[in-house]
């Protein structure tokens, strides 16, 4: 009887998935009903959480990597209640809560954005991650497991060699994940474009790897209780499935395989709609249904799952009884507020560069904010969060109780392993490495603007000053590109991204707080390698650098009104203040000196606070080491702005700044030309 039950349920799977690709005349069926075995096993006997809850922290997760996979995940939570048939005929449409790839929605179950594939199950190694960092702190009794779901083409994409190898070295016997293995992809068969031994290569990452049939729903039953039971290795559940099971063409023959049920509705690929839809035993006039068999099922699976979670939050409460002081702490972990710290306490010495000055409050925050977990791709020394590092330890197998993440050289597996931090909820994840690498980790930036997630980067060699290094190393248009982001309004209104380039090291100081006080979107720290003289600051320097939480602010203003205003951001302030000098000195000028850190915030100020910073009719000049773009929207049109229009060069930092124009008599030089 079981076995007809939960051959009934994967079919309805099918039909359901099926059924939301054709009605939105758009999508992917043949893996979503390839997959429907592993998904209806998983979600009814091993997947551990509180339908009347579904945010409890300590359920367990499930990840899904191919997103174009959406409609298996949506139909197997229409079982679970929390989709309904309409939510699933709205598929890929205006408005709906079925997106064609899915988006955080953990009120539903959808515990990750699915974006390019690869994201998805790196996101889970995250997660696990911040699992066992949790149960360290914490103790056992809040454990759960990491479940994900991949696919050919995430196996291929080149942030799983990070994601497996990192998984392995850490052994994270908390995470189990399911390779569906059709052997098929979106344009060809997967022997056209490789021919490597999956399964060795996650056995010699440290992996537990099982190869099973991934439509025995007895083989699958059997191997994640085996991958449960592993406690020191990530398991890898190799399912060989058949791409678009059970779907049939119009004489009733197999359709089954076909590389063009990847990606178009059945009746588009050759197959039969009508005549898949009677074999799977639904109705072709009125697929969206569920069985009532299958519904009866789901509903006691559903009571099994509160009832556990009930005795699980039993066993909380006595722990919180026993260990107040843990509790609040475990409290303060999960609460969406800012965790408290005094950074008027840190200490900057005096002309520093703004990466060293970032290390002086990482510093400062080890063991004070004690959720941190920083992590940096093979350049701590460099990036400068080797200052977090000195206080803690790296994560390791079998010892979490640091709070250190030594990634190695990727910088696109630690970005999205900072977001499956996040998501999962409980820490505060910070990755460092030089500025130029933000283009390896462009799609995973991207996904945690889209998610809303508190990300925090630390990106250091902000630019061409990088010097003998060469153009290779000396980001130029990267400031633009990122910048983009804080223009780019999220799904809540608010600016997607906050981006700040701090002008010394009482603006860095300023620019943590503002990160870490930053619990809605990520954070970008754009921060020099060089030292950087202190800009001119009213009363105390720290006080002065909080008036960055306006974004834009006046760093040396003038006895009368102005004659013209300067306006930058990092090191080029400090530029901007010796060239006022120049003009005050020689032309006496009236120049007013703007750091404008973070345009984006600066447009959400009042107007009034914008015309008194960038008062209208007074001509503006603007200084950036990236591309002049960084800076029109300050400058306006009828400013001038000295800019990069070319790739750096190898040579010593003074030099270039000299040869480049980068220096206070340039900026007198070009201001003079700019008012004549």
């Amino acid at each position: 009887m079981s076995n007809q039950i939960d051959k009934k349920a994967a079919d309805n799977i099918r039909i359901l998935s099926a059924a939301m690709v054709e009605k939105a005349k758009s999508g992917h069926p043949g893996g979503a009903m390839g997959g429907a075995d592993f998904i209806h096993i998983l979600f009814s006997e091993f997947l551990n959480y509180d339908p009347s809850d579904m945010e409890w922290p300590n359920r367990d997760r499930f990840f899904l990597d191919p997103g174009h996979m959406s409609p298996m995940l949506y139909s197997v939570l229409s079982m679970a209640g929390t989709f309904t048939m309409d939510d699933l005929k709205n598929f890929r449409q205006w408005g709906s809560v079925t997106p064609g790839h899915p988006e955080k929605d953990v009120a539903r179950g959808i515990e990750n954005t699915s974006g390019p594939l690869g994201q998805g199950h790196s996101m889970a190694v995250g997660a696990a991650i911040t699992e066992r960092f949790l149960t360290t702190r914490f103790g056992d009794w809040m454990a759960h497991k990491i479940y994900t779901f991949i696919s050919d083409g995430g196996i291929q994409e080149e942030v799983s060699q990070g994601a497996g190898r990192i998984a392995g070295y850490l052994g994270l016997g908390n995470l189990i994940m399911f390779y569906d293995s059709n052997k098929i992809q979106l344009s060809t068969k997967t022997n056209v474009v490789t021919a490597e031994d999956t399964a060795k290569k996650y056995e010699a990452w440290g992996w537990n790897v099982l190869t099973i049939d991934g439509n025995n729903q007895d083989q699958i039953r059997e191997a994640l209780k085996k991958a449960n039971a592993e406690t020191q290795k990530p398991t890898l559940i190799v399912g060989e499935t058949v791409m678009g099971k059970g779907a049939v063409t119009e004489d009733g023959s197999s359709f089954e395989s076909q590389t063009s049920t990847h990606g178009m509705p059945l009746s588009k690929a050759g197959g039969s709609f009508e005549k898949t839809i009677e074999n799977l035993g639904g109705n072709p006039e009125n697929p969206f249904q569920i069985f009532e068999e299958v519904k009866e099922f789901y509903n006691k699976r559903k009571e099994e799952l509160i009832k556990a979670a009930a005795d699980k939050k039993a066993q909380q409460a006595k722990w919180e009884k026993e260990n107040p002081e843990l509790a609040q702490k475990l409290k303060t972990f999960f609460t969406d507020e800012a965790p408290q710290f005094d950074f008027s306490s840190v200490e900057q010495k005096e002309n520093v560069a703004t990466r060293g000055a970032s290390g002086a409050v990482l510093a400062a925050m080890a063991g004070k904010v004690e959720n941190l977990i920083v992590a940096s791709a093979d350049l701590s020394n460099s990036d400068k969060t080797d200052g977090f590092l000195k206080k803690t330890q790296p994560l390791q197998k079998g010892d979490f109780s640091g709070s250190f993440l030594q990634v190695g050289v990727s910088e696109l597996t630690m970005a999205c392993l900072a977001n499956g931090m996040a998501l999962h909820g409980g820490v505060i994840p910070v990755c460092g490495t030089f500025f130029v690498f933000s283009d390896y980790m462009k799609p995973a930036v991207r996904l945690a603007a889209l998610m809303e997630l508190p990300v925090k980067y630390v990106w250091t060699h902000d630019a061409f000053r990088v010097g003998e290094d060469g153009p290779t190393h000396q980001p130029v248009e990267q400031e633009a590109q990122i910048r983009l982001l804080e223009k780019l309004k999220n799904h809540s209104g608010e600016n997607s991204m906050l981006v700040l380039r701090p002008a010394d090291g009482n603006e860095t100081t300023a620019a943590w707080k503002m990160a870490v006080e930053n619990t809605a979107t990520p954070t970008a720290l754009i921060l020099s390698r060089q030292n950087i003289e202190n800009i001119p600051a009213s009363g105390d320097p720290y006080q002065s650098a909080l008036q960055t939480e306006k974004g834009a602010y006046i760093v040396l203003k003038p006895k009368a009104k102005p004659d013209v205003v300067l306006v930058a951001n990092g090191s080029e302030v400090s530029s901007l203040v010796d060239g006022a000098k120049l003009l005050s000195e020689k032309d006496n000028l009236n120049v007013q000196v703007v750091s404008a850190p973070s345009e984006g915030l600066f447009r959400n100020q009042p107007k009034d606070y914008q015309e008194s910073v960038l008062p209208t009719g007074i001509p503006r000049f603007g200084l950036t080491a990236g591309l002049p773009e960084t800076l029109t929207g300050l400058v306006g049109e009828n400013g001038s702005i000295w800019g990069m229009e070319t790739f750096g060069f190898s040579a010593p930092y003074k030099v270039l700044d000299e040869k480049l124009g980068f220096n206070g008599e340039n900026v007198y030089k070009q201001v003079k030309e700019m008012l004549s």
